[in-house]
């Protein structure tokens, strides 16, 4: 397996140059790529727009989201992520997730929780059609527009779609419709029954995921975990602990990676919990506890 490690950046900065430059340490330090997830309410740039900015300024650099499919007009996302990908010349990884399910996020998502999981069943079928150049026309509950052929394409054919989710009927949505997983906060052994649930509804479905699109999104910190952060976290993890699952310390964060490797995943985007005071001396010690783990 290849492994790949990508950083994401969780707070948004107001001076455009501070994510140019983390970009470039990323790159110039030898990981894979930068990512940025999409949370309306949070002080965080737009992930595609962000992306596709920082594409035009660095060359080489994998630039990758978690973002919103309930809420958004499938033809408009669908172009939206076509371009992205075509101005980074074929560097857009994408991971589509139902959102948050906190106030106030839950109510700017503007759908439902329990209407999610239906809008990503309708939808993810059109995306994919369309980024493969079909022309496609829709008529549903989320939305309706004229058959249509999209411009432009993605770089990237065919355009591989990540999904998220620990749930047996993500996991299962997953294996029936798209081309890899990338859950978080989730132990090894979670992720391992995960791929198995995912592989099988794969089959089901007639279809297959390459055992190079399993990855995992790991938060990792520096010093114990207090009570406010626990809270944040397990109101995300569907109410458990998250203290076990978030490696504290260089060597954790490596040994949890190592754990995930042994169960076949080898794609991972980690993020310190904390907002370093300089990226650049944050990205040089995780270099140095993982970085020779890429192959």
């Amino acid at each position: 397996m290849k492994v790949r490690i990508g950083v994401s950046a969780l707070r948004g900065e107001s001076d455009a140059s501070i994510i140019g430059g983390l970009a470039d340490d990323i790159e110039e330090l030898g990981f894979d790529s930068l990512w940025l997830p999409e949370i309306l309410t949070q002080p965080l740039y737009d992930p595609i727009v962000a992306l596709a900015w920082v594409g035009g300024r660095n060359t080489k650099l994998k630039l990758g989201t978690t973002a919103l499919l309930p809420g958004r007009h499938p033809l408009r996302l669908a172009k939206q992520v076509a371009t992205a990908d075509v101005l980074t010349g074929g560097r857009f990884l994408l991971t589509l997730v139902p959102g948050l399910n906190q106030a106030p996020e839950r109510e700017a998502v503007g759908v439902d929780t329990a209407r999610r999981p239906a809008v990503i069943d309708e939808l993810l079928p059109v995306l994919r059609d369309l980024w493969a150049g079909k022309t496609v026309g829709h008529e549903g509950p989320t939305g309706r527009f004229p058959p249509t052929e999209l411009w432009p394409l993605p770089v990237q054919q065919p355009y591989d779609v990540w999904l998220g989710g620990m749930a047996r009927s993500s996991l299962v949505r997953c294996g029936r419709l798209a081309d890899g997983w990338l859950p978080s906060l989730c132990s090894p052994e979670e992720a391992a029954a995960g791929q198995r649930v995912i592989l099988e509804a794969a089959d089901e479905a007639g279809r297959s995921i390459s055992p190079e699109h399993f990855g995992v999104n790991v938060v990792y910190a520096h010093e114990q975990l207090d009570d406010r952060v626990v809270a944040a976290l397990a109101a995300r993890s569907r109410g458990r602990d998250p203290r076990p699952l978030v490696p504290v310390g260089p060597g954790a964060l490596r040994e949890r990676l190592e754990s995930f490797l042994a169960v076949g995943f080898s794609k991972f985007v980690v993020r310190p919990i904390a907002q370093p005071s300089s990226w650049r001396g944050e990205l040089e010690a995780l270099f140095a506890a993982v970085g020779d783990l890429q192959s």
